[in-house]
């Protein structure tokens, strides 16, 4: 079996995966937009507010009139929210106006209703008022035209109001690249049904599914495939037709009932051995156009597989930002085999790092409850307390 670094089978994977993701837009409506990342800049195509109106349910009056108040105004019109109400205020009286409804010309400040008496035709009003108060003019808060949004944004609930405020039904955004996930194995069963004999639940679709959605795609086809493998030449041919990027689990060494690489080495695929643990062997082939990624099929080697080789071009193309990596203090010592990349699931506490685990691939819960992968270059057998290692964000 062929085996390369890591570095070497990521950077044969990024050239694989780079034109099948090209980044791309499409019109979505603003209330499904949540979460989607703007493709071009948004800019306002109306002034906000659309007219002046009213902060405050009250009286519209010219500030001048009041300069000897208390004073008594007859009252003209009522102007409720979503009324046109009078053009303009007749000098020396008052128009009564709800919160949000547009005040008259002329009328310059709106004096609260508490400050007020009125027995429906005469407002009697205690206290002057300045130019300008409990007035909202006309694009005080936005004019047209101006930059909104940038391209890049990740769309957030205050984002979709303003988008709708300003009238925007629809907003550009990246597509989410297209992945197809297949698990394979016999053993596999799905959760909440009963285990027969040698039969264990089925994860790594649900597991990859996730951090695909996670990480700016969509996971458009989610199937699992027996060791037969006319049932995996269907499922891997639906999957092609519909994704932009396929990824497999199991299936990929070196024994029997290996069905992702019987069927997919007559096609061109290369499959060997990356010098990592968890995540030796590894798969790569092209299908009618389509890349397919085939990962090892222990939980927890699957998941290192798509942190490692899938996750930072889904998020270029998505238009996401790097997961950042960093380097910590180790607060135990780490023992690692010479010749191997290793990844261990870490946690990050007072001081640093600790580890979560061992390095066995089939730990799934202590993987859940690692939040950081901890890589230890394949020429370093041991590091110490207090050491420095990098550390990837899960």
């Amino acid at each position: 079996m062929t085996s390369r670094s890591v570095d070497e089978h990521a950077e044969i994977v990024r050239q694989l995966l780079s034109p099948a993701l090209t980044p791309a837009s499409e019109a979505v409506a603003v209330p499904d937009s949540l979460g989607r990342v703007l493709a071009d800049d948004v800019r306002a195509p109306i002034d906000l507010p659309v007219f002046r109106n009213s902060q405050m349910d009250g009286y519209a009056v010219a500030a001048a009139s009041l300069l000897e108040a208390p004073v008594s105004l007859p009252v003209t019109a009522t102007v409720a929210a979503g009324d046109a109400g009078p053009e303009r205020l007749t000098p020396g009286t008052a128009v009564k106006i709800m919160t949000g409804a547009p005040v008259p010309l002329d009328a310059d400040c709106v004096v609260p209703v508490e400050d007020t008496d009125s027995d429906g035709d005469v407002v009697r009003i205690h206290a002057s008022r300045r130019s300008g108060e409990f007035v909202r003019d006309r694009g005080s808060d936005v004019t047209a035209g101006t930059l909104l949004l940038a391209a890049g944004a990740t769309l957030t609930a205050r984002h979709l109001a303003m988008l709708a405020a300003v009238g925007l039904a629809e907003v550009p955004v990246r597509r989410r690249p297209r992945f197809a996930v297949i698990a394979t194995g016999a053993e596999l069963m799905p959760p909440g049904s009963s285990l027969g004999p040698g039969q264990i639940f089925e994860s790594n679709s649900v597991a990859l599914a996730a951090a695909v959605r996670a990480n700016g795609g969509d996971a458009v086809l989610v199937g699992h495939s027996t060791d037969v493998p006319d049932r995996f030449r269907d499922l891997l041919g639906r999957a092609v037709d519909a994704a932009d990027v396929v990824i497999t689990s199991g299936g990929v060494s070196m024994g029997d009932f290996e069905v992702v690489r019987e069927v997919l080495t007559p096609l061109g695929g290369w499959f060997g051995h990356v010098a990592m643990q968890p995540g030796g062997p590894q798969g790569l082939t092209t299908v009618d156009g389509v890349p397919v990624l085939s990962f090892p099929g222990n939980p927890v080697s699957t998941l290192v597989s798509f942190e490692v080789f899938a996750r930072a071009e889904l998020r270029r193309c998505a238009g996401l930002a790097p997961v950042p990596t960093d380097r910590a203090t180790l607060t135990v010592p780490v023992r690692s085999p010479s010749g191997k990349r290793q990844f261990l699931r870490g946690r990050r506490v007072p001081g640093g790092v600790t580890l979560e685990s061992g390095p066995g691939s089939h730990l799934v819960a202590a993987l859940a409850r690692a939040d950081v992968l901890l890589d230890i270059p394949e020429d370093v057998t041991t590091m110490q307390t207090g050491d420095d290692v990098q550390v990837w964000e899960l």
